[in-house]
């Protein structure tokens, strides 16, 4: 196994990071690249620093992603954590199995899964990834350790959702959930406002639901956007499979300038006639719609993005939506905007989600306005009682951080036990003061 000295980004693609970075296949070579003292990474789907650390070494899992088990009967599988969910989904939809929670991306690994406890269109009802990893292996100085929730309850909880920091995640086994088919039947609906969209979320039944939001759109049409809702349908994968795109180059900054952006918004809301929309899709490209297009984070030119993730408890709805106005009102919001209702579902100290209302905006990074935005955002965020999600995060403060996550200091407790010469931090880590107060 061989190190290599290079320049690396999140998916964002504006935060950056020059170090040594190893790629092992095996237990043995994981355990000699973990001599070199650095986190263990994924394939780097976080948006902004989670999984970079500047002038030092990290260890790339993706290489370690073989499915080491699986019961038919009872859905449970032993993955490697280099794995990804888009394959995962692939191999066993075929099967009546896929994983219970996904995300907006196919690429994220199992051990990133795990790390951020991501989410899904189904948080209302299925809470997030880490409640439904059974067990979690993590790779230490004497070997390797299988964490669980029964055994090792604080550790486990450090770990889901705690961005690697309790060691290396070498594999987990994954209670996966039954599947009918590899399709989905969609519902579309154009929502004329926030306040329609809110109610139109809380009064939705399907399992799965996510509305797309015009972000640029202002007084009376602000939040205007659509509602998707999803059910698992019977029968194989409709059509053939899709063969994704490439973007070959960074994208010129005029292509996401304002007039275009509202130009866009306007066209991708008039697609769904005021009667709404049905169609059946492929689970993948219900779950994963922007995987079809390779690189698409190149759309944001050569400095590229930062997104704005945040939630807010359910009675917050209003605050949201003075969020939302003032980014609108600042004019620097892409066409990708986000609104979903969560249930309270979380596994971890970390865990972004609580019960209430997330909304997600990426935005150029060249745009100068962003950083004062940012701050005014954030400081919102933290007066309604929300949290950023720091899997996307690439600009937040400590202080704001901190204040967002009461149970910060009993997770900094298990890190120190478990990492107590900080061998697993990262740039994110370090710029959040997160493992010791500011």
């Amino acid at each position: 196994m061989q190190w290599k000295t290079a320049d690396y980004t999140g998916w964002g693609r504006a935060l950056r990071a020059r170090g040594t970075l190893a790629r092992p296949e095996r237990v043995p070579a994981l355990a000699d690249a973990l001599t070199a003292r650095g986190p263990a990474i994924g394939n780097r789907r976080s948006y902004g620093d989670a999984a970079l650390n500047s002038g030092g070494a990290a260890v790339e899992m993706t290489r370690m992603d073989r499915l080491l088990s699986f019961d038919p009967d009872t859905g449970g599988l032993e993955v490697e954590a280099g794995a990804t969910l888009g394959e995962i989904l692939r191999l066993f939809a075929p099967r009546g199995w896929m994983p219970a929670v996904l995300p907006g991306t196919g690429f994220a690994t199992v051990g990133g899964a795990i790390a951020n406890d991501v989410h899904g269109k189904n948080h209302h009802n299925a809470g997030s990834f880490g409640q439904h990893v059974q067990a979690v292996t993590l790779m230490t100085d004497s070997g390797p350790r299988e964490v669980t929730p029964e055994r090792d309850p604080a550790l486990f909880r450090a770990t889901m959702g705690g961005l690697g920091q309790t060691g290396a995640i070498l594999s987990a086994r994954l209670q996966l959930r039954p599947t009918p088919g590899q399709r989905m039947r969609v519902v579309e609906t154009r929502i004329p406002h926030f306040d329609a969209f809110i109610a139109a979320l809380d009064a939705s039944e399907a399992e799965f639901a996510v509305g797309w939001v015009d972000a640029t759109a202002k007084r009376k049409r602000l939040g205007r956007g659509i509602l998707e809702e999803g059910t698992l349908a019977e029968g194989g994968r409709p059509g053939p499979a899709r063969r994704a795109k490439s973007i070959p180059f960074d994208a010129p900054g005029l292509l996401l300038s304002a007039p275009v952006v509202k130009l866009f918004n306007r066209w991708y809301r008039w697609r769904v006639p005021d009667t709404g929309r049905k169609r059946t899709r492929p689970l993948e490209e219900f779950f994963f719609p922007l995987d079809a297009l390779h690189d698409w984070n190149r759309l944001y030119g050569k400095r590229g993005f930062h997104q704005f993730q945040c939630i807010v408890p359910k009675d917050a709805a209003p605050a949201l939506k003075e969020i939302l106005a003032a980014i609108a009102k600042s004019g620097v919001a892409s066409p990708l905007a986000v609104l979903k209702r969560m249930g309270p579902g979380r596994a971890g100290h970390l865990s972004f989600p609580m019960e209430g209302y997330t909304l997600a905006v990426d935005v150029p990074a060249q745009r100068r306005k962003l950083p004062a935005l940012h701050a005014r955002l954030q400081d919102m965020v933290r007066d309604a009682g929300g949290r950023l999600y720091l899997a996307k995060d690439g600009l937040a403060g400590p202080e704001t951080v901190a204040a967002m996550y009461p149970e910060l200091d009993a997770w900094r407790a298990e890190i120190a036990k478990a990492d107590p010469d900080g061998q697993m931090t990262t740039d994110l880590v370090r710029r959040l003061h997160l493992r010791s107060a500011a």
